[in-house]
């Protein structure tokens, strides 16, 4: 029997079930998944948009914000120009045809090595009650591109901003149905105080997370 048998074993023991479930039952336990009730949420009394902007920014997080797309390359080249970070980086495909090399940048669409230090990536959604983003990944959305990099830019429309957690599983589950490989949540910089309670940031992914809000204005 393997270690897989044996703990479900003692569940089963410990729910007293030692047959299978019937239709009826394994038919409510499946009409209960696809509810997805919500259980207790605050009232979130507050705007989203100004809601998210302080949380990213409590959580180190820096936030820019931008009329339309095509003003991001300009914006872009101002962070890395005001951090003294090199002008090159990698993109997500969707963002290969900005005009990058006209604010002076080298920024390719590919998933990104170990040499590239700035990764520019869009976002599912984000979360205005904590100041999260909420990545998909897939063919065009590379997982990489907000992982390996030193500094991750992350571009958001406003108008993909929810209130919490909730409503982005929601819009994910009528927009997509088939949930991707992989769901990625990144709430400012990785860190850690593992290490005698000291904060450390970059210790397993980007040092530094740039949030740039498209629509805003």
């Amino acid at each position: 029997m393997s270690a897989r048998e044996r703990i479900l074993g003692r569940v089963r023991d410990a729910l007293g079930r030692n047959a299978p479930l019937s239709a009826p039952e394994l038919a409510a336990i499946e009409a209960k998944m696809r509810e997805h009730p919500r259980g207790p949420l605050p009232k979130m009394e507050w705007d989203p948009l100004a809601q998210f902007r302080s949380r990213c920014l409590a959580l180190s997080s820096t936030v820019d914000e931008v009329n339309v797309l095509a003003d991001v390359p300009a914006a872009v080249a101002r962070y890395l120009s005001a951090n003294g970070l090199p002008s090159a980086g990698v993109c997500w495909p969707e963002f290969a045809s900005l005009d990058w090399a006209g604010c002076g940048l080298n920024v390719e669409a590919r998933p990104p090595t170990g040499a590239d230090l700035t990764g520019i990536t869009g976002v599912y959604c984000a979360l205005a009650e904590t100041g999260t983003l909420m990545l998909l990944s897939g063919p065009a959305t590379h997982a990489a591109t907000s992982l390996l990099p030193e500094t991750h830019i992350a571009l958001v429309p406003a108008s993909r901003i929810v209130r919490c957690m909730e409503d982005a599983w929601d819009w994910l589950r009528t927009e997509r149905g088939t949930l991707p490989r992989q769901v990625a949540f990144v709430s400012g910089p990785s860190r850690t105080a593992d290490i005698e309670m000291t904060l450390v940031l970059g210790i397993h992914g980007p040092y530094r997370v740039h949030i740039i809000i498209l629509g805003a204005l």
